[in-house]
């Protein structure tokens, strides 16, 4: 039945496209026959239309014939042409004449910016135009996206990326931009999509129904796909801050407009059927995170028609040469105002200016808009939905449903890619970027990896050489199948690990795994929340391996989505643990106490995770979070060890919450912080307790407590919070000197409270199993907590961080460390 279904739309969209008027032409200025671009071409008093490309041209496509075509720009009297009847293609030829219209009378305080007035009104009418009032909105939108390296071959022998290009690419596929230098389209993509949301509560929803993905570099389109569509080109002006690649942008029409901008009445003039002011904007302080250009206000309802700014090269952001967005609104039912077009162009730098960069140029089109027609809350439960047939769309499919025919540059960019992509060299060049960003290289139905881990030295192991891998989706899309061999040539012992995962669901995301594993930590470092630090882990396996235990596990698990942002997780695991040094705890047996090194656990676990409005994308058989909003995220984990199964000898529970949250804080920047506490009810070998993570590396590890050293404190009942103050450049940049550095300046505080019961202190040996004095660990000491407090500069060279941090408790404690420097690398914007 499905197949006949889609079958029937085939041929429906196929009679539609063979009934369709096709209109096509150009628009230039009557006076000097200059090509216009972006001129708005529409159906008066429809929401049907089109718009000029940068040659002046245009190409419409309409099921019926209209009696007229109206062509409005900017700066220019709008034209109506009429449209012959019973003509399937016609060709229209629009000549516009620069507009002369007086401006509006309007009542300017003595001595008042005649703009102001402009803008209070625009202030007062915010709530009247803003789309945010509407309880429900719909629309289907266009997307199509390009990305091109520009600026190849400027300087010749000197940048590393033309080289590698010109080595890679025939410099016949090179095109040329518009500045006259050579540039190289390396992805393109077009998505067609359903966009809904809902204002109470606050919900939103892209199913992608359509895309088209093509990139050298690309060995899977699908994650692509879902990060092209409308929702991440989302901007809305009548918000305080516009988003523009992750950094908060004052408005023009922010409500504190005054502080942040001048303005400058420059002309008034018809925009469509709106008669519009001309406003001039420019950011007050150069460093500020603002925009510069030119807004049109509509003259009745005072509602943005038009916006066309530019950020600035000042702006402290990272990578980014110039950013131009363009966006034209228009009114729906007289209600509000929805976007009908957005024009984004980004410029990307590397580290050097004069070097190669990437130039993004998105445009986004909408149309067939719906309000006040809310969609039931379980609609949004997956807010990004990829449709199977959606990368299966024909050509013919493509050329009814775009808003807009490609044009001759667009199918040219097309052509470049394919015809590069092909090429021995490209196919090896994508295999080896895989590799470096996945960790992982495909090989047919099996990918090897991950590579950052085939080698580590240490003093036990001596030199660790480890291979391992993966099924990919190419094997199933349900199953997965994973493991590792790994042997260490000192102690000539054999480590692996083999599990299974099965994706019961991916509407409501469940999936079931084993694993069966035997390999060595370390004390202190068998917390779940350190694998968010793979480098960490990573590292850790060099050098000396502090407190080494030989952990032989067998576990499962069962993982669902129950409601949007709340995941349930129950777990089972029997874990053997066999210490590799001299440790001992001390344990009953009978009415005698007597010494014992290694222990056995069986554990059932209870995970709820609760991540309100969080957004997943799916990559084959993983998804990945886009975050959730600023909105905290919280988790509650309940543990119970079960004795006498499995050979358990244990009996215990414990119980864990942790709090995360990154959120905005306006001019002061960004703050995130994490909050984590537990405890354990029971008395169990020192390795089960909570053993709190130092950093004696000279690397910053957002994970642990910088100050701290490994195995200093350990606890049974505990309280800790991280949080970190990003201020981007608000103390740097009103400094004249230092701000042409970009330098950005930051703060951290980390408390950790804890406690040791009586009933673990009695399990603690003060020596080995062999009889050898057993190094000890320090505990909390009348409610005390440590502390430590930095401050430090980002964006050094863009990418070096550096944090001083001061101890400031627990001073006295063996080999502690009153103060240090801590260093690490970072690709922010």
């Amino acid at each position: 039945m499905q197949r006949i279904i889609l079958l029937l739309v085939f041929a429906l969209s196929s009679t539609v496209l063979q009934a369709q008027i096709r209109i096509s032409g150009k628009v230039t200025d009557a006076a000097t026959g200059e090509a216009l671009p972006f001129v708005s071409i529409y159906i008066k008093n429809s929401t049907l239309g089109t718009s000029s490309d940068l040659n002046g041209a245009f190409n419409i496509r309409l099921s019926t014939a209209p009696d007229s075509l109206t062509a409005s720009f900017v700066g220019y009297t709008s034209k109506t042409l009429p449209v012959a009847k019973g003509v399937a293609a016609q060709e229209l030829i629009f000549k516009l004449e620069p507009s002369a219209h007086a401006l509006q009378e309007i009542v300017i305080r003595p001595g008042e910016n005649p703009a102001f007035k402009i803008m209070r009104e625009v202030i007062n009418h915010k709530n009247a135009n803003d789309k945010r009032k509407l309880t429900a909105y719909q629309y289907e939108a266009y997307t199509k996206m390009q990305l091109h390296l520009n600026g190849l071959g400027q300087k010749k022998g000197k940048d590393a990326v033309t080289g590698a290009v010109t080595r890679f690419v025939d410099t016949d596929k090179l095109q040329k931009g518009e500045k006259g230098d050579k540039q190289l389209p390396f992805f393109m993509s077009e998505t067609l999509s359903d966009f809904s949301y809902n204002r109470d509560p606050k919900l939103q929803k892209e199913v992608i129904k359509a895309t088209k993905v093509t990139g050298i570099g690309l060995q899977d389109g699908s994650l692509m796909s879902q990060l092209m569509g409308s929702s991440y080109q989302d901007y809305n002006f009548y918000q305080n801050r516009v988003s523009v690649l992750q950094k908060d942008f004052i408005s023009p029409i922010a409500d504190g407009w005054k502080r942040a901008y001048d303005y400058e009445l420059e002309d008034s003039l018809f925009i469509g059927d709106e008669w519009c002011y001309q406003i001039k904007v420019n950011q007050k302080r150069p460093q500020d995170l603002a925009f510069n250009g030119t807004i049109w206000i509509t003259e009745k309802t005072y509602a943005l028609r038009k916006i066309d700014v530019e950020i600035s090269r000042s702006a402290n952001i990272n990578f980014v040469d110039g950013i131009r967005l363009v966006q034209e609104l228009q009114p729906v039912n007289d209600i509000a105002w929805i976007p009908n077009r957005t024009d984004v162009t980004i410029q990307l730098q590397g580290l050097n200016r004069s070097k190669t960069g990437i130039k993004a140029h998105v445009y986004t089109s909408y149309k067939d808009v719906v309000v006040n027609q809310p969609h039931a809350n379980r609609y949004f439960d997956k807010p990004v939905e990829l449709l199977q047939e959606a990368t299966k769309q024909q050509d013919s499919f493509w050329q009814s449903s775009r808003h807009d025919t490609l044009t001759i540059a667009d199918k040219q960019v097309y052509a470049t890619i394919d015809s590069i992509r092909e090429t021995p060299k490209i196919k090896r060049f994508t295999t080896i970027m895989t590799l470096l960003s996945t960790g992982y290289q495909k090989m047919g139905k099996f990918s090897w990896g991950p590579w950052p881990y085939t080698y580590a030295w240490n003093n036990f192991e001596g030199h660790r050489f480890q291979l391992g891998g993966k099924t990919n989706i190419d094997f199933s899309n349900k199953l997965e199948l994973r493991g590792y061999a790994a042997y260490g040539t000192d102690d000539k012992k054999l480590k692996y690990s083999t599990s299974a995962r099965f994706i019961l669901s991916r509407d409501h995301w469940s999936e079931v795994g084993v694993t069966h594993k035997q390999d060595l930590q370390q004390v202190g470092l068998m917390s779940e929340r350190l694998e968010a630090s793979p480098f960490f882990m990573g590292f850790s396996r060099f050098g000396t391996l502090r407190r080494p235990i030989l952990v032989t596990e067998n576990s499962a698990y069962l993982q669902r989505d129950v409601l949007r942002g709340v995941t349930q997780r129950i777990a089972f695991s029997n874990r053997v643990f066999a210490p590799q040094y001299n440790f001992a705890y001390v344990a009953q047996q009978g009415d005698q106490p007597v010494l014992k090194d290694g222990f056995t656990t069986t554990e059932v676990s209870f995970t709820t995770r609760i991540a309100s409005h969080q957004v997943y994308v799916q990559n084959d058989n993983e998804r990945i979070s886009l975050g959730n909003g600023n909105r905290p995220v919280f988790t509650l984990k309940y543990t119970a060890g079960l004795p006498n199964i499995m050979r358990s000898t244990l009996d215990y529970q414990r119980v864990d919450v942790n709090v995360t949250h990154d959120f905005p804080m306006g001019f002061l920047g960004n703050a995130n912080y994490k909050l984590d506490a537990g405890k354990i009810f029971s008395a169990v070998p020192y390795p089960l307790l909570e053993v709190h993570t130092g950093n004696e590396t000279p690397f910053y590890y957002t994970a642990a407590f910088n100050l701290l050293n490994n195995f200093e404190f350990a606890s049974d009942t505990y309280a800790s919070l991280h949080y970190e103050q990003y201020f981007e450049g608000l103390f740097f940049n009103r400094l004249p000197l230092i701000r042409k550095l970009k330098w950005r300046t930051l703060a951290t505080a980390n408390i950790l409270y804890g406690d040791l019961s009586t009933k673990n202190q009695q399990m603690l040996s003060p020596v080995g199993i062999d009889g050898a004095p057993q190094e000890q660990f320090y505990t909390f000491g009348g409610g005390k907590p440590y502390m430590e407090v930095g401050y430090g500069i980002e964006n050094i060279f863009k990418v070096l961080r550096v944090d001083a941090f001061h101890r400031l408790s627990y001073l006295d404690n063996k080999d502690a460390r009153k103060f240090g420097l801590k260093f690490s690398v970072q690709f922010k914007l």
